[in-house]
């Protein structure tokens, strides 16, 4: 299909199944982007997703599942996208592995897993889908972490995976201009962990916070659309979705 065919906005966004990842996915559609959305294991999940936003609006999403982790696979997932719509508009780099990594215990295996999802498929996925962005004059939105700042105990391998992640937001933007801009977005306290977290520990949090409450992933997802459609004078810029908790962390 040639570009000037498909008449609406593309966008690829992994790790888009469940959780905030859902969340980005609902509010591209609801403002008319068709999407290519991936997974690595969490196929039930995409597919009621997809089924849900097919309901919505006929021939509008792809679904992709890889393991982010595979570098060489990172190509056809913009290739798949482009035999399916024709163009590609935006990235959203999503996807993230997130678990304690305690020092002294800390195997290469999980420092290659937290990279390879945190910085180094974001990074290969947009060089991949460069030529698409540039024709486009896209966008990409990384997902960071204000644990990328100021780091979170026990931690270090994810931290430093997030750190590299905003680097890379900042220098593809310096890079990328003007023809693509590159931003992030940084979420604080907008779900908890699957593994949970004592209530001890959430009010904890949460006092720390001073809007004194809890996002929803939504918060995040009108961030990420406003940085792909509406920011058009911004780039390299990181947007933290916090309630104010950076500034007391």
């Amino acid at each position: 299909m040639p570009e000037s065919a498909h008449p609406r906005p593309v966008a690829l966004v992994t790790g888009a199944a469940r959780r905030i990842g859902a969340a980005i996915a609902r509010t591209l559609h609801a403002a008319g982007y068709d999407l290519a959305l991936h997974c690595r294991r969490s196929r039930a999940e995409l597919d009621a997703l997809i089924a849900e936003l097919e309901a919505a609006r006929a021939n509008s999403t792809l679904a992709l599942q890889a393991d982010l982790a595979d570098t060489d696979r990172l190509p056809a997932l913009v290739e798949a996208t482009l035999a399916r719509f024709g163009r590609l508009d935006g990235v959203v780099n999503n996807a993230s592995a997130f678990y304690p990594t305690p020092l002294g215990a800390v195997t290469p295996q999980q420092w290659q897993e937290l990279f390879a999802s945190n910085a180094k498929a974001p990074f290969f996925l947009v060089q991949a889908a460069l030529p698409q962005l540039r024709a486009a004059r896209g966008a990409v939105v990384n997902l960071v972490d204000i644990y990328a700042e100021r780091p979170l105990a026990n931690h270090a391998v994810y931290c430093m995976a997030k750190a590299a992640l905003a680097m890379m937001t900042l220098a593809l933007a310096r890079d990328l201009g003007p023809e693509v801009r590159v931003n992030a977005v940084a979420p604080g306290v907008v779900l908890w962990p699957e593994a949970g977290k004592a209530p001890a520990e959430r009010e904890a949090l949460l006092a720390r916070t001073p809007l004194g409450r809890a996002g929803a992933p939504e918060d995040v997802a009108a961030a990420v659309l406003w940085l792909l459609r509406d920011a058009a004078y911004v780039t390299g810029e990181i947007v933290r979705v916090d309630g104010g908790r950076a500034l007391a962390i």
